[in-house]
This record gives structure tokens, sequence and C-alpha cells, in this order.
């Protein structure tokens, strides 16, 4: 689907904004934030954010019944965001099976995280990361290029989305974080149109019982 979605998109796209958004790509992976992210390993630290009702969850608290699922998303904005949240609610039972919480996080004020759960019909949390805190403490955020960040601007106000003017955003990442917070899967890819597969989530997951 995502392919599918990458095909279907650049065919859209003039030679100049294909350049530009090719040159956003080759910026997040020259900046050092693959290196720098958290990784296999690496403890998890904790956090407590709220979700689009206004409900607070800690990260230790989920971990106290078992592995946790942590996932980042751009954005209701993005296609491929709406794809992956679609394809996670689809394996949902799948992960739950596994004896694992999925948890995504996203940089969207909670009315725009609110209305893109809604729209994809999750029942899983959602929380808002305002201002990337949590993030930037993973080590998952970068700054957008200057002309990426005006066309999402002009696309549909990315600093109205997310609440700050920073043109931050979180890698997609993925992470499995067992029950000692300790990082036992991590998918980082400077690349947002590429995701963590729910197959190797699981597969992590099974490794831990």
């Amino acid at each position: 689907m995502l392919d599918a979605k990458k095909i279907e998109s650049t065919s859209k796209f003039s030679e100049e904004i294909k350049k530009i958004y090719a040159d956003g790509l080759a910026s997040v992976a020259e900046s050092g934030v693959l290196e720098n992210a958290l990784n296999v390993g690496g403890k998890a630290s904790n956090f407590t954010l709220n979700n689009a009702l206004g409900k607070s969850f800690s990260l230790y608290d989920e971990l106290k019944n078992g592995p946790v699922v942590l996932n980042w998303y751009r954005g209701g904005w993005c296609p491929y965001c709406n794809i992956t949240l679609h394809y996670l609610q689809e394996k949902l039972p799948e992960i739950q099976k596994a004896g694992a919480t999925l948890i995504a996080l996203t940089p969207e004020l909670p009315d725009n995280s609110l209305s893109t759960s809604e729209k994809n019909e999750l029942e899983f949390t959602v929380l808002s990361d305002v201002g990337n805190v949590v993030g930037k403490e993973y080590g998952v955020v970068y700054t957008l290029t200057d002309d990426v960040a005006s066309i999402y601007e002009a696309g549909f106000g990315l600093s109205g989305v997310n609440g700050d003017d920073s043109k931050e955003l979180p890698l997609a990442a993925t992470y499995v974080i067992d029950a000692n917070a300790v990082v036992q899967y991590a998918f980082l890819d400077e690349d947002y149109r590429k995701r963590a597969e729910v197959s190797e989530i699981v597969a992590a997951l099974h490794k831990l019982n």
C-alpha cells in the first residue's frame, strides 16, 4: 500500500518538487538523527503525555502490564501516516495477542490528533507530544529544510497543526520496549514513506516470551 501511494504521489509532482523532497530526505540522513536516536539495547526513558481527551498515560505504568510498541507518526495530514495507522489498527489483535500495548505519538495538537483517531477509527492510544518533547528525548526529531517546510505550510499549515513554528518533525520510528524499559526492536529510517512491518514487530514481541 505504501509503495502504491509513493508511485501515485510522485507521479503528480513536478521535477522541482521531486528535487525538494529528495533534498529533504538527504538532509534528514545527513543530520545525524539516525545515529543519535535511541536504538536496540538502549533504555527508554519514562514520559507522561495526554491523549486527545486529556487523559494522561505514563510509559512506565503501561510497562507494568507488559511490553509496549511505541510508534511515531508525523500527523493526520500525512497520507503515509494514515495508511500506517489504519494498517496498525487492522493488525492490533496480533500485537495484543503477543502481549503488548500499542501507543502512537504525534506532535499534533490534541484536537488534531483526535480527528486523526476518529477518522481512522483507532482503538489504541494516541498521545500528543506537543513540541516533540519526548521525541527529542528519544532522539528521533529532525528539522525540515526551508523548502519542504514552505510546502507544508502552504499546503496544510504545519505550524498551526503542531502549535509551533519550529519546522521540526519526528522520524516515523517504531520501538518494541520490554517490561524493563529496554528497547528490543527499533525501526529508524530517514524516508517517512518507509514504515515498520507488523510481522517484524510481532516477531520481536515473541522473542520476549
